[in-house]
């Protein structure tokens, strides 16, 4: 019965000694391997590698296949000289365990080298002028890379030093390739997250009033600025069918993207409270128990909540937790105090209302604590006395309190979400 002639490794001993000057352009060729982990772009990496071992040992082909762990194959990366072998368009793989050398080192975790690949049980013709290949596993750490081949038109083209120099040519290729793959992942990783936070910011941007209210007699401004992508800050204009206007401005505890979902469950369910017609007071309260209910343990807002009659020139508001508004009028500013309001979501409690005249020339702001909290390289303080300063200008607006405040930051940046609704009577 006839069997398959078994292939091994040739007796290095017999091998025919290499040129000196061939052994000298294979351990510049190491050295050069040596520097290729700088490459941090797979393609460029795999590319250079395969091309520089080809020119420099006179291969017919050479190819590098990475591991695709969740298929159990080998995925042909890059290829040199291989007519047949397609890296773009229709996938070129190799099964582990079952098909060509390349199959069977990422199984065996051995290098093989067939001399006369016409007497390999495991060669898988490619190139009909390939006489001899030599398949090499990538390992990092015990795990597998990817594998390399090469091929030459010559029979046992690869002598002993030529096979050592290329296995210790393959541990840098491994290392390369897995921090090439790394960086490449979590470059990805990156692009996805920053993509994923550029939707997140347009639709929170989305949620915020489009434009000015129009209000007889006042005029009206508001401005938010993220300290990240998103953030847990939001103002509104709620219009009333009897001419008055529902003001809001909230902080959101924490930053990020669970500061904004929040922030967005907090808005839609304020919006519906606020077309009941109740008083500042009855909607935080009846906000409150809601959140109390649904929020995470130790999530919670802050909030001021007005409604503007213009009719009267009167604003009333109840506030959860939340920095006092800053009145001004006649050249002089006052914070309002409020007597009872809790941070919505802690627990429950009631909320009491105050309510101002607010004459022309006076002017009214609401703001989070990114306005009054941003420091400076020194790490001083904006603080509420600058923030009077500031609105006491007679060119004062939302936009020139949030430009203030950057300029005192002075390079620091903000570090908190920024809003604020200057009410100008």
């Amino acid at each position: 019965m006839a069997t398959s002639p078994r292939v091994t490794a040739p007796d290095y001993a017999t091998v025919r000694p290499l040129p000196f000057e061939q052994v000298e352009d294979l351990l510049k060729l190491q050295k050069a391997a040596q520097k290729i982990n700088s490459i941090l772009d797979l393609d460029q990496l795999i590319d250079k590698v395969v091309n520089d071992v080809a020119r420099s040992f006179g291969c017919v082909d050479a190819d590098v296949y990475l591991h695709d762990e969740a298929r159990s194959e080998l995925v042909l990366a890059c290829a040199h000289g291989c007519a047949g072998c397609a890296v773009h368009g229709d996938r070129h793989s190799l099964k582990i365990g079952k098909e060509g050398m390349v199959g069977y080192v990422a199984a065996t975790g051995q290098m093989r080298y067939a001399p006369d690949v016409r007497k390999d049980p495991y060669y898988i013709g490619c190139e009909e002028s390939t006489l001899s290949e030599v398949a090499i596993p990538l390992h990092v750490d015990g795990r597998l890379v990817g594998v390399f081949t090469a091929s030459h038109h010559q029979l046992d083209a690869f002598p002993s030093q030529q096979l050592r120099l290329l296995q210790a040519l393959c541990n840098d290729v491994a290392v390369a390739v897995h921090n090439a793959r790394r960086f490449q992942q979590e470059r990805q990783e990156r692009q996805e997250m920053s993509r994923e936070a550029h939707e997140a910011r347009a639709m929170q941007q989305a949620l915020l009033p489009k434009s000015s209210p129009y209000i007889p007699g006042f005029t009206v401004s508001g401005l938010s600025i993220p300290a990240g992508a998103v953030g847990g800050d939001w103002y509104d204009f709620i219009p009333f069918d009897d001419g008055r206007w529902g003001l809001v401005l909230a902080d959101v505890s924490g930053k990020g993207t669970a500061a904004a979902l929040l922030m967005s469950a907090t808005r839609g369910v304020l919006r519906s409270l606020a077309a009941t017609n109740c008083t500042p007071a009855e909607v935080l309260s009846k906000l409150n128990r809601l959140l109390v209910e649904d929020f995470p343990a130790g999530r919670f807002v802050t909030m001021v909540y007005a409604v503007l009659d213009p009719a009267t020139r009167t604003l009333t508001f109840a506030s959860a937790g939340h920095l006092r508004p800053l009145l001004v009028e006649n050249s002089q500013g006052r914070f309002l105090d409020t007597k009872r309001g809790m941070p919505l979501g802690l627990g429950f409690g009631d909320f009491s209302e105050n309510e101002v005249q607010l004459p022309q020339g006076s002017r009214l702001v609401f703001y989070s604590d990114g306005i009054t909290e941003a420091a400076n390289p020194q790490d001083e303080e904006y603080g509420p006395q600058r923030l009077e300063s500031h609105v006491l200008q007679a060119e004062a607006s939302a936009e020139s309190i949030v430009e203030d405040v950057r300029a005192f930051a002075n390079g620091a940046g903000l570090h908190d979400d920024a809003t604020v609704i200057l009410v100008k009577g």
